[in-house]
């Protein structure tokens, strides 16, 4: 298992984060992939080195569907057939939860989101967003998906060439991948998580404007596509992954 961590600017969090999914996935290799934060952010950076990850580091900011197929790319290449999940570096997401998704991928074989069900005390943009985009999803793909922007996402090593052709440079990519996905008409498995938000989410670097913007153009993209019948260019073959395993594997690479 490859743990994939794309990270701007990250905090104090990053380092014991790495060392806590290395206690919980023996033998899993974390490789944190930096999008052009600079000098300042070396320090943790290096700091999450001595925790055991591979860290890469871009030079210009580009944004996190960039990040996300670097990381494809160099898990493909340096470690090939070993299965990747994506974890965001800005402590939402429980180690116990990133386990519980890594082994329904495992079990499966199919795509996993870790969903969010924005209860408690969740940013009132955070809460709204997503309920206006999960119905903005059913309507373009007929498709329930819970929480279409959770950056927790496992995906089997099948699909990493695939997922290195998707276009989209930053939060519209992760949109785009599922789009794709649930056009081929495979399988999305779906496990709820924890909603955790630390001091109203501020080390989000999501913009509310200018990406939702992005997000948005591919979803009425795909809705002018379903209702056309027209074949999205680059949709992900059917055959890209195994939607059963029948002897779910252990956490070990």
């Amino acid at each position: 298992m490859i743990v994939l961590v794309p990270v701007y600017r990250p905090g104090d969090r990053l380092p014991p984060l790495v060392g806590d999914l290395r206690d919980a996935l023996p033998g899993a290799d974390v490789l944190v992939v930096d999008d052009g934060s600079g000098p300042a952010a070396a320090g943790v950076l290096e700091a999450a080195r001595d925790r055991g990850a591979t860290v890469l580091r871009r030079r210009v900011n580009r944004g996190k569907g960039v990040v996300l197929r670097t990381g494809f790319r160099y898990a493909s290449t340096h470690h090939p057939g070993r299965d990747v999940i994506c974890v965001d570096a800005d402590g939402q997401h429980c180690v116990p939860d990133v386990c519980a998704v890594t082994d329904r991928m495992r079990a499966t074989g199919a795509p996993t989101l870790g969903v969010r069900e924005f209860d408690g005390e969740v940013p009132a943009r955070s809460r709204f967003g997503n309920a206006a985009t999960r119905v903005a999803f059913r309507l373009a793909t007929g498709r329930d998906v819970r929480d279409t922007q959770t950056g927790l996402r496992a995906y089997p090593a099948a699909l990493l060439g695939w997922l290195t052709t998707v276009p989209g440079d930053r939060f519209e990519y992760e949109m785009t991948v599922l789009l794709r996905l649930v056009r081929a008409g495979l399988p999305v498995e779906q496990v709820e998580i924890a909603t955790r938000y630390h001091g109203d989410n501020s080390g989000s670097h999501f913009s509310a404007l200018a990406d939702s913007v992005r997000i948005y153009r591919p979803l009425a993209a795909s809705a002018l596509a379903r209702l056309t019948g027209r074949a999205e260019v680059g949709d992900v073959p059917a055959a890209a992954v195994t939607t059963s395993r029948p002897t779910p594997a252990s956490r070990t690479p």
